[in-house]
């Protein structure tokens, strides 16, 4: 008889298990990964019922890599340009749920007698809510696209970036068993640092890579590279200290970036399933039923934590941002629960064996209990705001309403904010890639050169002069570039402010000259560094124009690559227009066009000229297919489908000067929503809202009235306004009290 070895009987039970269970929990409609840590508890060693694992060890192994491969598809699907797009206002709430669960999870866990690291490690395990449960929660209930939902995905994404640096510092806390500031810190900056290399150096390499290579592949070969990278990340990841799953959600989230990311995500998706259901099984293995109940208390207990906590501190982080009681409570029901991430910090305190053998499970049943209430939670959300809402004193309840609506202002970029902006950006991205530089060549350059290549000084000159030759467009972005230009000339006319222009040139090659310094130092007497310090800014200058071309033609490469899928998204529609004769086109908008400011809706570009507005591209974010509701900002890149002559008509319009100020106007003004109060005298009493003369009068738009206590959103323009009513107005607000004013001395 064949001998057949256990990892593959092993392995087939798995299956089996997670199959039937997979059916089973299909038929009940409850979350598949429920079902998998059933079928784990079920064919594990503490249930002797059905057939039993043989050799745990293996299964661990396939385990750690369906950790690889969930959090590689996880990172496909997070990309850093969408946490970049995250509003302020879910990274309030992500931030101020993360540090009030942690203190939670902590505080709990030392009521209940547990160790320091148990309590540590239960707050890390809290702080997570689950992608998974959630995204499949909103698609049953169809609430993805209320405002709420935005809000929660935003906070999703902060959570996924907060879950990775809370490995890293658990992982550093659980070596030095000790709260030391100073390494946590060191141990932050290191992940920061790692991440902005491995960005920076991946989007400019691997979307070039995966485009040369494009007419070389087909499903087989992009699904072979895709995961080749995902591993090398993953031993690089390992090599400087991370943790495996860190690599594969870096790389993962690096080919998000990419124009075949959907491919790569579809083609994965399978390998993924297959190795995320190993996963979430030996997630049930270990769970020792008679674990859970000993520990039914504090099961439960936490579980009570876990539904207030998150509720009490998402919501509170909402009302903070201004969002409003409704939003923030529906908001806050949505994410009581924890799930996959949870898992990965429970299993990581096992493995670093810094957490007592009972956390596991009891993370994994207050997992399974909040995944259950998701759906109700999110269903009696609602009512729930309105039982709020009737105990809250009157008082307490325009406070909030004044607050929200006085927290959604719009402000206007002064020059100097984004030339400090660009500086800093600039700054930042220059010397992490120097830094990097410096490592790669005294770490690995300088022991190949001085022992293989040129032993003793010539292989330390050699080794300066390849460092600096790499150095050199990055070193004149740092010290010569100007990103900011205009904003920058701009200043420099008023001459007041010329000195402070001159202070921060002369800083930056300040900075310059000590990242070449700290070079040369690492292999050079501190004096000849110096020196050559100096010639090498001598060098810039002189060869500023060559090394200018250079560096444009990296950042445009970079630029290229990181914008490919948003572009490439675009100029898709294109090929139904062809036989017309369209084209996709862009149209930057200036400060001053008439188009600042007012909507799509308003402007009726497809009705008065023929075309179709595909992208908006903001300095901070790409909108892809703009709504009616839609503003124009300055600054703002447009992309539109048209013929030649249509595109020449629009051009016309886009670059046509508003009306010049007059009479003490500003050209900037402070935009915001305001209230009035319709009185008996008031010169809105008894008109519609296309009487009312707001928009002539203030050059602002009535966007809501609150009529007899029933809110009216982008009221009809033939609405009459009757006493009493409440008329919201965005607008600048002296113009709006200039407007209550003149009713009063009507």
């Amino acid at each position: 008889m064949t001998h057949l070895p256990h990892l593959v009987m092993d392995l087939g039970l798995i299956l089996g298990a997670a199959g039937i269970m997979t059916l089973i929990f299909k038929k009940l409609k409850q979350p598949l990964v429920l079902g998998y840590i059933i079928a784990g508890l079920l064919v594990g060693p503490h249930v002797s019922f059905f057939p039993t694992i043989i050799e745990l060890e293996n299964i661990n192994v396939w385990a750690e890599i369906g950790v690889i491969f969930l959090l590689f598809s996880l990172g496909l699907e997070f990309s850093f340009k969408k946490l970049v797009k995250v509003g302020g206002a879910s990274s309030i709430m992500a931030g101020v749920e993360v540090i009030v669960m942690l203190l939670l999870g902590y505080l709990t866990g030392k009521l209940l007698g547990w160790s320091t690291m148990d309590s540590v490690f239960l707050g890390g395990i809290l702080s997570i809510s689950s992608t998974t449960i959630i995204i499949r929660a909103f698609d049953e209930l169809g609430v993805k696209s209320q405002r709420f939902a935005g809000l929660v995905f935003g906070v999703l994404i902060v959570e996924d970036l907060v879950a990775i640096l809370l490995m890293v510092l658990l992982s550093t806390l659980a070596v030095s068993q000790q709260f030391a500031g100073t390494e946590m810190l060191l141990a932050v900056l290191k992940l920061a640092f790692f991440l902005a290399v491995w960005f920076l150096a991946g989007i400019f390499l691997i979307p070039t890579l995966l485009k040369q290579a494009s007419k070389l592949m087909n499903d087989e070969t992009l699904l072979i590279v895709a995961i080749a990278l995902c591993f090398l990340m993953v031993i690089l990841a390992a090599q400087v200290g991370f943790s495996p799953a860190l690599g594969a959600f870096i790389m993962g989230s690096i080919l998000a970036e990419t124009t075949k990311a959907e491919k790569i995500e579809h083609l994965i998706m399978s390998v993924k399933d297959l190795f995320g259901a190993i996963f979430f099984v030996s997630v049930g293995i270990l769970i020792n039923p008679a674990m859970i109940v000993e520990y039914a208390g504090p099961i439960a207990v936490i579980t009570v934590v876990t539904l207030v906590g998150k509720l009490v501190s998402i919501s509170g982080g909402g009302l903070i941002a201004g969002q409003g009681l409704k939003t923030s409570i529906q908001s806050g029901m949505s994410v009581s629960q924890i799930g996959e991430f949870s898992f990965i910090i429970a299993t990581l305190g096992l493995s670093l064996k810094v957490t007592s053998d009972f956390l596991y499970p009891v993370a994994v049943a207050v997992s399974a209990i909040t995944t259950f209430t998701t759906p109700y939670m999110i269903r009696l959300s609602e009512p729930f705001y309105q039982s709020v809402e009737r105990m809250l004193p009157r008082k307490w309840k325009k406070r909030l309403n004044q607050y929200s609506s006085g927290a959604r202002t719009i402000g206007t970029a002064s020059d100097w904010k984004i030339l400090l902006r660009s500086y800093m950006v600039n700054m930042a991205v220059s010397s992490v890639l120097l830094v990097a530089i410096v490592l790669l060549a005294e770490n690995f350059l300088y022991p190949f050169m001085t022992e293989e290549v040129l032993p003793g000084t010539w292989g330390r000159v050699a080794t300066v002069s390849i460092a600096l030759i790499l150095m050199l467009p990055f070193l004149w972005a740092m010290a010569v570039y100007h990103p900011q230009k205009e904003a920058q000339g701009r200043i420099w006319a008023n001459r007041n402010y010329r000195s402070l222009i001159i202070v921060l040139e002369f800083t930056r090659i300040g900075i310059a000259i000590l990242v070449i310094g700290f070079l040369l130092n690492r292999v050079l007497s501190v004096e000849v560094a110096l020196i050559v310090s100096l010639l090498i800014i001598g060098l810039l200058v002189l060869f500023s124009k060559r090394i200018q071309n250079f560096y444009i033609r990296i950042e445009n490469r970079f630029m290229s690559n990181l914008n490919a899928r948003e572009i490439a998204a675009a100029s898709s529609m294109t090929h139904t227009l062809v036989p017309w004769d369209a084209h996709l086109t862009s149209f930057e908008v200036a400060p001053s066009a008439v188009v600042v400011g007012k909507s799509m809706g308003e402007l009726q570009i497809r009705e008065k000229y023929g075309i179709n507005v595909a992208v908006i591209e903001r300095e901070d974010r790409t909108i892809m297919a703009p709504t009616r509701d839609e503003r124009i900002f300055p600054g703002d890149k447009i992309y539109v489908f048209g013929t030649d002559e249509q595109l020449a008509a629009f051009g016309d319009f886009v670059n046509e000067a508003s009306i010049p100020a007059q009479n003490g106007e500003t050209a900037r003004e402070e935009v915001g929503l305001q209230k009035v109060v319709v009185s008996s005298d008031s010169m809105l009493h008894g008109r519609t809202v296309r009487e009312s003369g707001v928009r002539e009068k203030t050059k602002g738009l009535i966007v809501g009235i609150e009529k007899k206590g029933r809110r009216i959103l982008n009221p009809d323009s033939e609405l009459v306004i009757e006493e009493g009513d409440i008329v919201w107005i965005v607008g600048s607000p002296w113009r709006v009290r200039q407007l209550e004013a003149t009713q009063q001395r009507v």
